[in-house]
């Protein structure tokens, strides 16, 4: 499937559909071979032992994820994570952005399966893999 959307579409989807996110997340590219997406670390996101929070990484995965299905789908604001596995690898960096790099790995016509894996900034290994899977509402007409 064709991409629908491109990064600048997406980061103004995001801002318009949720606001409560202030902007911590961003699209840096849409493309065929999949999304990458950015958290813009702060003080929120940490917890105890200089490290970025398992629920912030977790976030950046869905974002990651969705995005990546609404480049493809349009935006379909309905769409919504059905099923989701997260392994945590290595402690990402306190005071790092972090970045996911996400792929599509089946686009149906009522479920998609994505995989994200993430990156702190400065780090060359994930510090974590998500898998996905998402329900697309079906097409009204």
């Amino acid at each position: 499937m064709a991409l629908q959307m491109d990064a600048a579409a997406l980061n103004v989807f995001l801002a318009r559909e949720f606001p409560q996110l202030g902007g911590a997340f961003t699209v840096l590219e849409a493309g065929e071979a999949g999304l990458i997406a950015r958290l813009s670390v702060t003080e929120a996101h940490l917890r105890p032992g200089g490290t970025v929070s398992g629920p912030s990484m977790f976030a950046l995965a869905d974002v990651a994820v969705y995005c990546a299905l609404l480049s493809r789908i349009g935006p379909v604001a309905l769409a919504v994570t059905t099923n989701a596995s997260i392994d945590f690898m290595r402690k990402p960096l306190a005071g790092r952005d972090l970045h996911a790099e996400c792929r599509l790995l089946k686009l149906g016509r009522l479920l998609a399966v994505a995989e994200a894996l993430i990156f702190s900034d400065g780090q060359p290994d994930p510090v974590a893999r998500c898998s996905m899977t998402y329900a697309i509402p079906p097409a009204r007409g």
